[in-house]
């Protein structure tokens, strides 16, 4: 039986190598203007970022309202009180006049902004800090642009700074995020804050409009959408990392889909885990990396579906899409939570899932009907050739119905393993095949009970095929209910079976059986107890070869040597050769009639049969002979056809016979009797309509 297949059952063949930590990979973002920036920095100063009086504003007198407002404009607001998170810089102190006596001022108002060299040092030493001062160096030289004044050739020259920072910047970033397990809390909070507040940047600068026309477009920066496309760079590192070779029994397909599988579960696992708590609900962590997982898983299968697959890699692909992806990584335990909000679809569009199943349906019942039939072809060959049977308990065992069900089981719980539906659609086609197998199984039984005979182990191998019936009609009424008509399709192949293999078995135990049943006509009843002795004792030796049936069909032969032997009974007393004339010699008959009833119900009975609706017909039938009231003989013939609904007149007419001292009219009113419509039903075993009377 082929055991239902799961993703862990598979993980755990075989140990896979592993693969590099999750999010390790040591690769550095690239980044398309590296080198110019590197280039364009070399030359900056402070100068290029904090714009001169000069370029901003044209000449004045130096009056007292002039001083003040050249001082504003030389100190933009909303930056010194930044500067100040560049502590150990070398700079400068300008020494307190003497007379003054006032301390030297520390980093504050009065700090002078950073230069670019300072700003591309601390990005590059990973000093995240100076994310802040880059903004607002950005949001200082739009609010220039937008004032005017200032030479559109240096706005741009600056612009091309701020941007080469913003390069060294993003890389630092999104470089940490790619790696976010191997990244300290601290830092990756960080990360996350800077991409946040660039995505905070990004809306309200569509918010604000087009600014002005002398500084180039470079919002949205869209560095959450960057991040992205990051997780879906590692995802496919990540899953395309080709399996070691030389795994045993594995197609390279399912060691490629093993890898997958397992990669996507434990990386997801790991990003629930560990990586949810730290990232702010807006970057849908969870999400983010499980779509590009499942992008690469679903790429993957559907490039493999546009191929000719071989039938295992075909249902292999099929497993993976219909169960093993969907139940045991997104629905797994772990996940199940996790990814309920996250709409991933299937790996494969509907109507190729359609195509797959159907080719696999038509390759799987037809690998079913091959396998049936060579099974078949096996077994029969081990009939002719005179191979016996196997002993199992004592009894004759063949291998043929274990074989034959497992190979339809299987077949259905490969459909099972992919979908239930797929498994119901499957188990109504292979019913119709189930049952012509049967038919042909009947059919090659039929040949060989025919031309068998003169083989040694034939009877043998009868009993084996009987006993096959067994594990049959066992496993259809077990497993196989949906069917409308179970008993014609399938049920009826197998009362054959077995009602030939019994006719077999009897045959020659019948054909010994009849000269001595004739004994009874023969000798005019006069020793009726011996020449029962003897047809028992016939019986008697043949019970050895009875036992190696299952109990079930001993029982059920039992009961037709049971029938057999009360039937030839009734025939030898039907014969009309036997008349006597007087009540005491009627009586006489009747009492060795009963003995005989008790003798061989009580025979058949220890012997297994069950049959014990027989048990009334000869001491009934003893009864009509004892009686000689007419009318106690018509409430017996009454009852008798009750019992024995297919009693009939030719029957009631051959036992009166017997009685000669019964007159012609009394034959003919005990015989109406059986015109009287009693209810009487159909039999539902039969007894006399097996008894010809003539």
């Amino acid at each position: 039986m082929l055991k239902m297949m799961t993703f862990q059952g598979l993980l755990g063949q075989h140990p896979m190598p592993r693969t590099p930590d999750f999010l390790g990979h040591p690769q550095k973002l690239p980044s398309t203007s590296e080198v110019d920036s590197e280039a364009s920095m070399s030359e900056a100063s402070s100068e290029d970022l904090v714009p001169a009086l000069e370029a901003r504003v044209a000449p004045e007198p130096e009056g007292e309202e002039a001083v003040e407002e050249k001082e504003k404009k030389k100190k933009p607001k909303g930056l010194a009180s930044v500067f100040s998170i560049f502590k150990g810089r070398k700079r400068k102190k300008e020494k307190s006049s003497p007379s003054s006596g006032q301390p030297e001022p520390g980093p504050g108002l009065n700090s002078p902004p950073p230069t670019v060299e300072e700003l591309k040092a601390a990005l590059e030493a990973g000093r995240l800090e100076a994310a802040g001062l880059l903004l607002a160096l950005e949001q200082e030289l739009v609010a220039m642009a937008m004032a005017g004044g200032m030479d559109e050739e240096e706005l741009v020259r600056r612009q091309s700074k701020v941007e080469a920072l913003y390069v060294l910047l993003r890389d630092q970033v999104l470089g940490l995020l790619r790696r976010p397990l191997d990244t300290a809390p601290e830092r990756l909070h960080q990360a996350l804050a800077v991409v946040a507040e660039q995505e905070r940047e990004d809306r309200r600068a569509a918010e604000a409009g087009p600014g002005a026309a002398t500084l180039a477009t470079t919002r949205p920066r869209c560095w959450l959408q960057q991040w992205r496309h990051t997780v879906a760079v590692v995802a496919a590192e990540r899953m395309g990392v080709r399996p070691a070779t030389g795994t045993e029994g594995r197609s390279e397909m399912e060691g490629a889909f093993l890898h997958m599988g397992r990669t996507m579960k434990e990386d997801l696992e790991a990003v629930a885990e560990r990586l949810r708590p730290l990232f702010p609900a807006e970057f849908d962590v969870v999400g983010t990396y499980a779509r590009s997982y499942h992008e690469h898983f679903a790429a993957h299968a559907a490039t493999l579906a546009q191929f000719e697959l071989c039938e295992r890699d075909a249902y292999l692909l099929l497993l993976w899409v219909q169960n093993l992806y969907p139940n045991d990584i997104l629905r797994s335990p772990t996940l199940a939570a996790e990814l309920q909000g996250v709409s991933l679809g299937s790996l494969l569009p509907p109507r190729q899932i359609r195509l797959l199943e159907a080719s696999f349906l038509s390759n799987e019942v037809d690998n079913v009907k091959e396998l049936m039939a060579r099974a078949l072809e096996l077994e029969s060959q081990r009939w002719t050739q005179d191979v016996a049977p196997q002993k199992l308990d004592g009894h004759c065992h063949s291998e043929l119905a274990i074989d034959i069900i497992q190979i339809v089981s299987q077949g259905e719980a490969k459909a099972e393993n992919i979908t239930p539906d797929l498994g119901l659609q499957i188990k109504q086609v292979l019913l119709v095949e189930l049952a012509t197998f049967l038919r042909s199984y009947q059919r090659t039984f039929d040949e060989f009970l025919e031309r068998g005979k003169q083989l040694k182990n034939y009877r043998a191998n009868v009993i084996a095929n009987i006993n096959n019936c067994l594990s049959f009609r066992t496993s259809i009424e077990q497993n196989w209910q949906v069917l409308q008509d179970p008993q014609r399709q399938l049920l009826d192949p197998l009362s054959e079976i077995k009602s030939h293999g019994f006719d077999i078995l009897l045959q020659n135990l019948f054909v010994d059986l009849k000269p001595l049943f004739k004994r009874f006509t023969k000798t005019r009843w006069a020793v009726p107890a011996e020449t029962l002795e003897e047809i028992l004792a016939t019986v008697d030796g043949r019970l050895p070869e009875f036992w190696k049936l299952q109990d079930c069909f001993r029982e059920e032969l039992m009961e037709a040597v049971h029938l057999h032997l009360v039937k030839e009974y009734i025939i030898r007393l039907s014969k009309r050769q036997l008349v006597l004339k007087t009540a005491e010699q009627q009586q006489q008959l009747a009492s060795h009639i009963l003995a005989n009833a008790d003798t061989i119900q009580l025979f058949c009975k220890q012997n297994g049969s069950p049959a014990s609706w027989l048990h009334p017909a000869l001491p009934t039938m003893a009864e009509i002979i004892r009686l000689q009231d007419p009318s106690a003989i018509k409430m017996e013939v009454a009852t008798y056809a009750t019992s024995y609904p297919d009693f009939s007149k030719g029957h009631l007419s051959a036992i009166l016979a017997i009685k000669g001292n019964l007159s012609s009219s009394e034959a003919k009113s005990i015989r109406n009797i059986l015109d009287i419509n009693m209810g009487v039903q159909e039999p539902s075993r039969a007894l006399f309509s097996l008894i010809k009377v003539g």
